[in-house]
């Protein structure tokens, strides 16, 4: 029996599906692999680690999104989750099986079809804080097992681990990132609320409905955890709006919003506040943490390029994105916020 009929039949087994055909791989992403397929009942999704990873972080991750969908399902806006495979002996890595949803992923540029026009960008921002809303104000409590995350000490933690690790592997100075670390440990903002939070948060890992900007789906959940809800919040605002004219780390993301006639982050801001009933006062603080903990993470796959192991565009870039990244929250702690 081949790994297609194998899956074939598992899928067959675990969900009732039947006449399983495994389509295309879908773009997207930079982790995880992402498949189309196709069955009598309609279409689904296979995610799972490329074949050439043998780690069970990688594993670990499509498991954490698997569970995390699986919990906001009903009561926030992912895709069904079908069904869980943790025996690589199937296709040859665990994967995961969820619903196939129609939609746009927007990041650079309004569908063709779509008016360019900032009132429509305007839409597509209030509806991509709206649906991160609907995640925060879950009661986790009662959706997930206990060991799923641990939200106290959660942003020291990431400090302090990105800092050490990029200590310890470094190919270049970055002196931004041990300054800036030092200044998120030395302002670090009181423990508060917790939630689930998807820890890598912005328009391009939504799907739009391809009619107008009405969310469909939040995907790529492999980074989900337990922790304040203005970590996933000020991601997407640093990225919202930034001024074209500068010298951007990651610029596509969404790019579009990148012009001075749509609104601002803080009033992004305010409609996530009147959806949650949560305040955004530390916000400041949060967009300085979302560009330098990204920046200290990505930093790891231009480490890989310059030892030989990493050839992408994506990484080849990096010279440029992580240190413009720093800049760009150094330059938010100058002016005094966002």
């Amino acid at each position: 029996m081949t790994a297609t009929e194998g899956f074939s039949q598992w899928l067959h087994d675990a969900a009732g599906y039947e006449d399983i055909v495994l389509g295309p791989v879908l773009t997207g992403g930079n982790s995880n692999v992402t498949r189309l397929i196709d069955t009598r009942q309609g279409r689904l999704v296979l995610r799972h680690p490329p074949f050439n990873v043998i780690s069970d972080k990688a594993a670990a991750g499509i498991e954490r999104e698997y569970q995390a969908i699986s919990a906001l399902y009903g009561h926030a806006a992912v895709p069904r989750p079908v069904a869980w495979c943790g025996d690589p002996g199937v296709i040859g890595q665990p994967f995961a099986v969820t619903e196939w949803v129609e939609g746009v992923a927007i990041s650079e540029s309004l569908p063709v079809s779509w008016p360019d026009r900032a009132e429509v960008i305007d839409a597509l921002g209030r509806e991509m804080v709206r649906g991160l809303a609907q995640v925060h104000a879950i009661n986790y409590h009662e959706l997930l097992p206990e060991r799923f995350g641990r939200p106290e000490g959660f942003v020291r933690r990431q400090v302090e681990r990105w800092l050490d690790v990029r200590a310890r592997e470094r190919v270049r100075d970055l002196p931004l990132l041990d300054q800036i670390g030092a200044w998120l440990i030395e302002n670090l903002p009181p423990p508060d609320r917790a939630s689930i939070i998807h820890c890598d948060f912005h328009l391009d890992n939504c799907l739009m409905a391809t009619d107008g900007p009405h969310l469909r789906a939040i995907l790529d959940w492999e980074m989900a955890t337990l922790g304040d809800p203005l970590i996933d919040l000020g991601l997407c605002l640093f990225f919202w709006r930034r001024d074209p004219s500068a010298k951007l780390g990651f610029a596509f993301v969404q790019g579009l919003s990148n012009r001075p006639d749509v609104m601002t982050p803080r009033a992004l801001a305010d409609t996530w506040s009147e959806e949650t009933g949560f305040d955004h006062k530390k916000i400041d603080y949060y967009v300085v943490l979302a560009a330098w903990r990204l920046a200290a993470i990505v930093e790891g796959a231009w480490i890989l390029y310059c030892q030989g192991k990493e050839k992408t565009p994506y990484a080849r870039g990096l010279e440029q994105d992580v240190p413009a990244l720093l800049y760009e929250a150094e330059a938010i702690i100058e002016r005094g916020g966002i």
